[in-house]
């Protein structure tokens, strides 16, 4: 498809992708998102996507997206001045192509729930890293309550690195009531707590619970994970940072899945 050159703020197109940048509640009504990059670009056409919009700087080689455009046979193409791509682009430097994308829903797989259960988290490149983390360990579900940040936002997306595209999401739960009813074993990951979370057993159906950055886990959230552990740490520092926690417990799961499986 032939690029369309754009030079108006007040194009309608321009408008729309200003708000997918700027406003988690148009990326919620519209269940669409603001890819910056190649890598994301070809992460979510990986993943089975096919973008709306492609939008390239004009200082961008044409040559540097065209295998990917070349992947992208529907969808309109722009090219923006730089001044005006860079209002749109979430980066403070350019990578020279954005991608207007719907959200991927990719199905819960068949097997043991291997889940994480994200309460509040704030920080967007910790909850993207989290996100990529848990797609990495093979987790099947990831579950986020209504007051994590939107992990569709242009800074999560560049923490995620494409899982987002891959890790199915439960997106604004509440996080006691979806504990509860989780039939499996549900690990609430907290400081001070004298269970060691290696001694545990986590072949089964698995939840690992990670609550805010500063604040932890809400009581409610804890009290209804079945288990409250603490990933131990002989160092001397007081806390690991929440996506560091969780990518330890992630992978102590991983391991112990597989010495099972090669039993």
């Amino acid at each position: 498809m032939t690029e369309i050159a754009v030079t108006s703020r007040d194009n309608p197109i321009v408008k729309r992708l200003r708000k997918l940048a700027e406003s988690a509640r148009a990326r919620h009504e519209t269940r669409m998102a603001l890819l910056d990059g190649e890598h994301l670009l070809a992460a979510c056409l990986d993943a089975g996507g096919a973008p709306h919009t492609l939008v390239r700087a004009a200082s961008c080689p044409v040559e540097r997206g065209a295998s990917l455009a070349a992947r992208c046979p529907l969808a309109r193409r722009l090219v923006l001045p730089d001044a005006l791509f860079a209002e749109l682009s979430p980066v403070a430097t350019p990578t020279g192509i954005l991608a207007e994308v719907s959200w991927l829903v990719p199905e819960v797989p068949v097997g043991t729930p291997f889940v994480i259960v994200l309460e509040d988290i704030q920080d967007p490149g910790n909850l993207g890293a989290m996100l990529r983390t848990a797609a990495a360990a093979g987790a099947t579900l990831a579950v986020l309550s209504r007051g994590c940040h939107d992990p569709w936002s242009p800074k999560a997306l560049r923490g995620g690195q494409g899982a987002q595209f891959v890790l199915p999401m439960l997106l604004d739960a509440e996080v006691p009531g979806w504990l509860a009813a989780f039939e499996g074993c549900s690990v609430a990951l907290a400081l001070g707590e004298p269970r060691d979370f290696y001694a545990g057993h986590y072949t089964g159906p698995t939840a690992l619970v990670v609550g805010n950055e500063g604040a932890g886990l809400s009581a409610a959230a804890a009290q209804a994970a079945r288990l409250r552990a603490q990933i131990p740490m002989p160092g001397k520092v007081e806390s690991l940072n929440a996506a560091a926690a969780l990518a330890a417990a992630l992978f102590e799961v991983v391991r112990q899945r597989r010495v099972v499986a090669a039993a």
